[in-house]
């Protein structure tokens, strides 16, 4: 443990011993120890990959670790499920979103604690429950809807109200704000600070300053499955020394910006509307520049992209590639167009869950390098994900392994498929 953690009159509710958690050829924790005092918020933070959600698999009882003493309240523990978990009070909020979309929101709220009467469920009384959890978060929700038709911001809240059903003792937030609306953050967070002052356990995790600063008592820092640092004292800690012990070095300008020169007019909008974008809208972009899309969920930022890339219809407006027009009514057209995607939710849209690492690095690549017009051919497949994983630094034992088994941060990194460089390329045979 660090400096600030070596204080043996300190007392902690939860406490990592050495946990080291080994898949083949992956090391995604190393000899972890730190512990969280009862009644506070302990925020987790490091790069993507980093070893976060993998130390909460450990807690919630998916990950069983290779080494190392899971201790709580004093007494060591071992769990072999969630169930085990559960049992001892821990509730996690995953990044991913573990919810039955056919499900309504109060059955998804209270699933494997149902109230029943007569030997059947009682609808009337589960709905009332589930209403009182979603009030608790300022969400006026339908408990009696089914959950597929809910926005992304709302099933993140559905989750929140599930784990705290259960009037859990160990609480653990998983990049919880990712998809909530300004109004959803502010609520979230009350109901934060109220469960600390009720003397609850609370891991954060989130790559957003800004929340960390403001809701947590307390910090560890991850860097490649190891353990860095914990503050218990925030006010030693600044953004750029947070973020130097994240990525190991320290940082004069963290975005590396320089100017440069611009080439030319890589994308052109001009009056794009469909589903979720009421007014129309225009803009471009120049090789070498990036355009961030800002606003409030629900505002239509995913709705415009999935526009440009054909996952919608449009009702109206025009696209230019490198300066030529292009119709774009599929994702097939906007990938031979030079257009690609990378989505919201990795997990829905992003990836082939069962399939390998190689294949999903591939997958949308594939047509473009076939032998003989239709046979795959294997050996540019593998050096192309090879050199795929090695630029993006995705931590994997082999291309094979199920890219489902990885982590949420290098899961992230792979849904990057080639394209064309440019419309003109795309027609030149």
């Amino acid at each position: 443990m660090s400096s600030q953690q070596n204080n043996s009159s300190q007392s902690y509710f939860v406490e990592f011993d050495n946990i080291c958690q080994y898949f083949p050829g992956v090391k995604a924790l190393d000899g972890m120890s730190f512990g969280v005092k009862e009644g506070s918020v302990h925020a987790l933070m490091g790069e993507n990959g980093a070893g976060k959600s993998t130390l909460l698999k450990v807690l919630s009882g998916i990950n069983q670790p290779t080494k190392g003493e899971l201790i709580i309240n004093g007494e060591k523990v071992k769990f072999t499920n969630e169930t085990d978990s559960l049992n001892h009070g821990i509730a996690i909020i995953y990044q991913e979103l573990n919810l039955i979309p056919e499900l309504s929101v109060a059955e998804n709220i209270f699933l494997g604690q149902l109230p029943t009467k007569g030997g059947r469920v009682d609808y009337a009384k589960l709905n009332q429950m589930a209403k009182v959890q979603l009030e608790r978060l300022g969400e006026n929700i339908d408990p009696s809807d089914s959950v597929k038709n809910l926005s992304i911001g709302q099933w993140q809240m559905v989750e929140i109200a599930k784990a705290l059903s259960r009037d859990a003792k160990i609480i653990a937030f998983d990049e919880p704000t990712s998809s909530l609306s300004q109004r959803e953050i502010g609520n979230l967070f009350k109901v934060i600070e109220e469960l600390r002052d009720q003397g609850k356990v609370i891991f954060y995790v989130s790559h957003r300053m800004e929340e960390i600063f403001r809701i947590s008592d307390a910090l560890t820092i991850f860097k490649d499955g190891t353990h860095v640092e914990t503050f218990y004292d925030l006010s030693k800690l600044t953004n750029d020394r947070l973020v130097s012990l994240m990525v190991g070095r320290e940082l004069k300008d963290i975005y590396n910006y320089r100017e440069r020169e611009m080439g030319i007019e890589g994308l052109a909008v001009k009056n794009i509307l469909g589903p979720g974008v009421s007014e129309p809208i225009s803009f471009s972009i120049r090789r070498g520049e990036i355009l961030g899309l800002f606003g409030l969920v629900g505002s239509g930022r995913t709705e415009l992209t999935r526009l440009l890339f054909g996952a919608e219809p449009r009702q109206q407006g025009d696209i230019a590639v490198d300066t030529y027009p292009v119709k774009v009514n599929s994702p097939i057209d906007a990938i031979k167009a030079g257009i690609t995607y990378c989505p919201e939710d990795r997990k829905l849209s992003g990836i082939l869950p069962i399939l390998s690492v190689q294949e999903n690095m591939n997958v949308t690549a594939r047509r473009n390098n076939l032998q003989f017009g239709s046979l795959i051919d294997e050996k540019w497949e593998h050096k192309n994900a090879d050199e795929k994983v090695k630029n993006l630094k995705v931590k994997t034992p082999n291309l094979e392994q199920k890219i489902g088994n990885l982590s949420g941060g290098n899961q992230q990194k792979i849904p990057r498929p080639l394209a064309f460089n440019s419309y003109e390329s795309a027609n030149s045979g």
